[in-house]
């Protein structure tokens, strides 16, 4: 185990980060302490953030990673300042999104993991994601070890999912999903890494929604505007568009937000998700 501290942290809070849609592996502590922990890659972590204001540190306790994973894992060198200043500029009606968002950073998450995620959340809610995706952790991933009060697994390898039969994973209960799983496994062993959008569609089982959640978390195409139907509901209510109108609401966020329509749709999601459950 080590200790990873990062100091003169801004633009990142915790729930903002983990609650936000992009990953499920990551829950509260549960300890009043408003740390997470959770798995990254072949790592167990515990974070927090410890002071305020321009003093605030990032503090991972983790089984392992150094620095520079955990910097990169949580996007540590780019300007999410500038970001929130140049859609808000370009769209002023985000304003109160991205405010209310402010501690949103897209992470770096592994490719694989994030196709094989994305696949298990279609048709699915947050606490039976957590729960499928843990499932195949534990029967198909590495055993990363004991650590804050439970045993941890890594995310599996694409050659475990590809060697599993679809019956095993069907007993995981992950019904239809079990067969793009495995299919998704087998493609990444024998094809090249998916690099756009067209190959990612080319994945058993994968639309135009979970493709787009897959370029933006697992390939860093930021200009994705993953439309699921939270967004639908968002994209009709702030700007009068039908919400069976998928294809102008893309042609809408690639005009207005460019570059930047990943991160756009990360605040407004944030936005609107969670204030709903308040």
């Amino acid at each position: 185990m080590r200790t990873i501290v990062f100091d003169n942290i801004r633009d990142l809070e915790l729930p903002h980060v983990f609650e936000c849609g992009q990953c499920f592996r990551w829950v509260p502590a549960g300890d009043g302490t408003g740390d997470y922990i959770g798995a990254a890659g072949s790592y167990a972590a515990r974070v927090g953030i410890t002071g305020d204001g321009g003093t605030r540190s990032l503090v991972i306790e983790a089984t392992g990673g150094d620095e520079d994973f955990w910097r990169s894992y949580f996007d540590l060198d780019t300007d999410y300042s500038e970001i929130k200043s140049t859609l808000i500029t370009r769209e002023p009606l985000i304003a109160a999104a991205a405010e209310y968002g402010s501690g949103i950073r897209i992470l770096n998450q592994d490719l694989f993991e994030t196709i094989i995620s994305f696949i298990i959340s279609q048709n699915n809610n947050i606490p039976r994601i957590r729960k499928n995706i843990e499932s195949i952790c534990s029967k198909y991933g590495e055993y990363i070890g004991e650590a804050f009060g439970r045993e941890w697994y890594a995310f599996p390898t694409p050659e475990a999912l590809a060697a599993a039969e679809v019956s095993d994973l069907m007993d995981l209960r992950l019904g239809y999903r079990a067969g793009y799983i495995k299919a998704a496994g087998e493609r990444f062993c024998s094809c090249e890494r998916p690099k756009c959008r067209e190959e990612v569609l080319e994945y058993l089982g994968i639309g135009p929604k979970v493709a787009n959640c897959i370029m933006l978390f697992g390939l860093r195409q930021t200009d994705a505007f993953p439309i699921d139907t939270w967004v639908k509901h968002i994209m009709n209510d702030m700007y009068g568009f039908e919400e069976k109108d998928a294809r102008g609401m893309a042609a809408f966020a690639a005009d207005r937000f460019g570059a930047y329509a990943g991160y756009a749709q990360q605040y407004l999601f944030y936005y609107y998700r969670d204030r709903s459950k308040n």
